[in-house]
C-alpha cells in the first residue's frame, strides 16, 4: 500500500497490562476501531505511544502485530526518535524490515542540534532508507525548529515527503505552501488547531484524541474536505474541551483515561508515568464525562465512507 500522507493518522497509545506487559488484545480492539472509523494510516511509537519506555523487541512486536492486523487496509508508520544518527538509521532499517510503509522522524533527542546538524541528521536517514519520511517539526516540546530554509535542503530527497507541524502557528501552513507548493504534504500535529490548519490547506491530521474518539475525528476531516464547514464546526466545538487534553505534559494519561470511557483502552501507563490522581483526575474525568454525555451524531456522509 502506497503512503499518501493524507487524512487522519492516529498517533496510537501503547496498551499495557496491569503487570506492565504489552496488552495486544486491547491494542487490537483500538486499532480495529480506528480502521473501522475510516482513518487513513496508523502511527506507532510516538509520544502517545510511550516510545521512550519501549524496548526494541516491544517496538518490533507492535509493528509486526499492527501490520498483520490491518491487513493492508491502511499503511503503518513508525516514529523514529533516537539520540544518535546511527541508531536512527538502524531504526529506519528495522521499520522497513518489519513491514512499515513510512517513518515519522524527529530531530536528535536529548541534544539541541544546530540547524546544520539537524539537516545532516535527516539527510542521513533519508539516504539510508527507501521508506517515505515525514519530518516531525515540534519546536515547542523538543526545542528544535525545522525552518523553511532547512526544508529547502531536505526536499532534495524524494523520500522526504511530508511534515507533521506542531509549531502551534497556523501561518506555517501558508508559508510552506508559498515556498514549496504541493511538494510536501502538511499534517497538523496539534489537536486544538486541526480544523483551522485544514481550512488553511493542511492535508491531514496526526491526531491524539482520535485514540478514544475515532469517528468524530474522521468526521471533522471528511466534512472539511467535503466543504461542509458548518457541520464540521459543530463537531469541532463539541470536541474542543477533549482536544485540550492533548496539549498537556500528561497527555498520555489524559487520553488513556478517555480510552477507558469509550471502551477502547486501559489506564495502565509505564513508569515513571503514573495514572492521574486527586483534583487533576477529577477535572479530566469531568471533561470526559461531559463529552460522553453530549457526544454528537455523525453525518451519513462520514458513516458511508467508513463503511466502504
Amino acid at each position: 500500500m502506497k503512503m499518501n500522507w493524507v487524512g487522519v493518522m492516529p498517533a496510537v497509545t501503547t496498551k499495557f497490562t496491569k503487570d506492565d506487559q504489552l496488552d495486544l488484545d486491547m491494542f487490537s480492539t483500538n486499532i480495529n476501531a480506528q480502521v473501522d472509523a475510516g482513518v487513513h494510516a496508523i502511527i506507532l511509537g510516538g509520544t502517545l505511544g510511550e516510545a521512550s519506555t519501549l524496548t526494541q523487541d516491544e517496538k518490533r512486536i507492535l509493528v509486526q502485530h499492527t501490520v498483520d492486523l490491518v491487513e493492508d487496509k491502511v499503511p503503518v508508520v513508525i516514529n523514529i526518535a533516537e539520540q544518535t544518527t546511527k541508531d536512527a538509521i538502524i531504526a529506519a532499517e528495522q521499520a522497513e524490515k518489519y513491514g512499515a510503509k513510512g517513518i515519522m522522524v524527529l530531530p536528535p533527542m536529548r541534544y539541541k542540534s544546530t540547524d546544520y546538524e539537524t539537516v545532516a541528521y535527516f539527510k542521513a536517514v533519508a539516504q539510508n532508507t527507501s521508506l517515505p519520511m515525514m519530518i516531525y517539526n515540534n519546536p515547542v516540546d523538543y526545542k528544535i525548529e525545522v525552518t523553511l530554509d532547512m526544508f529547502e535542503e531536505l526536499v532534495q530527497y524524494d523520500t522526504i515527503q511530508a511534515v507533521k507541524d506542531s509549531a502551534r502557528d497556523i501561518t506555517n501552513v501558508t508559508r510552506m505552501r508559498n515556498r514549496f507548493g504541493d511538494r510536501l504534504k502538511i499534517l497538523c500535529g496539534v489537536d486544538t488547531l486541526a480544523m483551522e490548519s485544514m481550512l488553511m490547506g493542511a492535508d491531514g491530521w496526526v491526531a491524539g484524541l482520535v485514540c478514544a474518539f475515532p469517528r468524530e475525528t474522521v468526521a471533522i476531516y471528511e466534512l472539511v474536505k467535503a466543504g461542509r464547514i458548518k457541520e464540521a464546526t459543530a463537531i469541532y466545538r463539541w470536541f474542543m474541551p477533549l482536544l485540550e487534553l492533548d496539549i498537556s505534559p500528561q497527555l498520555v494519561q489524559n487520553i488513556k483515561l478517555a480510552e477507558v470511557a469509550t471502551g477502547m483502552g486501559t489506564e495502565y501507563v509505564r513508569l515513571p508515568r503514573m495514572p492521574l490522581q486527586g483534583k487533576e483526575r477529577e477535572r479530566v474525568e469531568a471533561i470526559i464525562e461531559e463529552g460522553m454525555r453530549t457526544r454528537p451524531d455523525i453525518p451519513d456522509l462520514v458513516r458511508a465512507k467508513a463503511n466502504v
